[in-house]
């Protein structure tokens, strides 16, 4: 019998990643092709649709059956996922009309969140979708648009994220995920689950966003245009798809109740499953994966993207492929509390639990006696004291991981995976592959065509090894933490203030 193959690609901030896997989730091979973020202004964070997205897929779906070697006809199923939530429109034929906008990172539409939340009210958003109006929601991105970019709007056809685009670039189908779909309030009624206008009835029609659909559905098969230029052979089942993070979530097993991922990325994104609808207007819910489950989240607006910017502004003298590994060294001749230095993470203003697109970043505490591996290592701790904020917050609503899985780049670097679990005070679950969302994709494509059950990730992804919180710096981390709070809460007025 010949073997059938399963084919995930993910589009990230920086890195398009994909896999080629078997049954078993054997990985048969692996691709990736980096991509930039643009930043045209303060506050703007976009992609090219057409070059980082769809361009990214077929370069990285035509490598992997290059490499692998094998037919293109035993790939039985293709999955997809994205950065999220995004807003892009296109036009009749599937062209996009303007650079995508990107998640919370982009917040262009904060004129917009005020506008939506006085003129329909913040309680009632809240209710209808179980999620604050922030810049990590759709809808006032889509308001942005009409009220700055007119010609554009009234040329638009649908608005679509990015798992979206690429879906109907292989399908021709426009479908989205209720996971994807709960960040596009206020459109998106949590209790019917459903796309409603009750809330705002005079900005786009429901047809102009896309059918949903729950993750694990088959929503098309490979067209003859799209399998020219992927390299998949024409009929392959495409499934739905799903935010990135989602993804890789159920790549490390969070398959359950209690169940938590925490991701290590361009941003950090906390993601648990829920026996039923928990929400906070200070962190997010969307309706898991499959139809019954629901899922609580949170995420910081930067944090492996600090990472870069750290490196190309304050280490352009270290050389080589190997310059994140030299400064994470350097960060270790630093002690724990980075000798005072306080480091505020809000680079892109921030998303959980503040909520506040106003926040600035810095670097607090500084005099002459500090050094760059002191400021670098600042930034894990800033990043971590972020993470126990939305950690603090998931507690105040009698929520505490029984199991916290982590993934992402981030796990690699010890200095910061091991803060992070002494800060947050809890051990952190790593599996043998960690390759990201990608390998969820191909998971996803497996088990939408009936291939495998949910809990057969647990077969493909074992257990590798536990990140131990320690105590030893406890007191340090403790007064950090404070100080991290306090910081924000007496300045954040002043922050606003720069911005008006």
């Amino acid at each position: 019998m010949t073997e059938k193959y399963y084919l995930g690609i993910d589009i990230g901030t920086y890195e398009t990643k994909g896999v080629l896997v078997n049954i078993k989730g054997e990985v048969i091979a692996q691709s990736a092709k980096k991509h930039e973020m643009i930043v045209p202004q303060s506050g703007w964070a976009e992609h090219r649709p057409n070059e980082d997205w769809w361009g990214d897929f077929t370069f990285v779906s035509n490598e992997l059956i290059n490499k692998s070697g094998c037919n293109p006809k035993d790939i039985k199923a293709v999955s997809a996922s994205t950065i999220g939530p995004c807003m892009l429109p296109v036009d009749k034929d599937g062209e996009p009309l303007m650079n995508a906008v990107l998640y919370g990172v982009d917040t262009r539409a904060y004129k917009e969140i005020d506008y939506l939340n006085n003129n329909i009210g913040e309680e009632k958003i809240f209710e209808f979708n179980g999620n604050a109006l922030t810049s990590q929601q759709v809808g006032p991105k889509i308001l942005w648009l009409k009220n700055n970019r007119p010609e554009i709007f009234n040329k638009t056809f649908k608005i679509v994220n990015g798992t979206a685009f690429i879906n109907s670039k292989l399908t021709g189908n426009y479908t989205t995920d209720h996971f994807s779909a709960a960040f596009v309030s206020p459109f998106y009624d949590i209790n019917k689950q459903d796309w409603s206008n009750e809330l705002i009835n005079d900005l786009i029609d429901l047809e102009q966003l896309p059918k949903l659909v729950w993750t694990d559905e088959v929503i098309g098969e490979v067209s003859a245009k799209a399998s020219k230029e992927t390299g998949l052979a024409e009929g392959t089942i495409v499934s739905s798809g799903t935010i990135d993070a989602a993804a890789e979530a159920l790549s490390v097993g969070v398959t359950g109740s209690g169940d938590m991922m925490m991701m290590y990325g361009s941003t950090m994104f906390f993601i648990s499953i829920t026996d039923s609808i928990l929400s906070d207007s200070r962190l997010w819910y969307a309706p898991w994966l499959f139809k019954g489950e629901h899922s609580l989240m949170g995420g910081l607006a930067t944090s492996g993207t600090l990472t870069h910017w750290f490196k190309n502004n304050f280490a352009k003298d270290l050389q080589g492929d190997d310059i994140f590994i030299k400064l994470a060294k350097e960060a270790e001749q630093s002690p724990p509390g980075a000798k005072g230095i306080i480091f505020l993470p809000y680079f892109s203003g921030e998303r959980t639990p503040i909520h506040d697109t106003h926040a600035k970043g810095s670097f607090f505490g500084l005099d002459l006696t500090h050094n760059r591996s002191d400021m670098y290592r600042s930034i894990f701790e800033g990043i971590a004291y972020g993470t126990k904020h939305v950690f603090d917050t998931f507690k105040e609503l009698n929520y505490v991981p029984s199991k916290l899985y982590s993934v992402g780049g981030g796990t690699k670097n010890k200095i910061w995976s091991q803060t992070t679990s002494d800060i947050i005070g809890l051990n952190q679950i790593l599996r043998k592959t960690t390759l990201g969302a990608s390998y969820g994709d191909a998971f996803l494509a497996a088990h939408a065509c009936g291939d495998l059950k949910k809990d057969d990730i647990n077969n493909w992804n074992a257990v590798d090894y536990e990140i131990e919180a320690k105590t030893n710096d406890q007191d340090i981390y403790s007064k950090g933490y404070k100080n991290f709070r306090k910081l924000y809460e007496s300045t954040k007025d002043l922050m606003k203030e720069m911005d008006d």
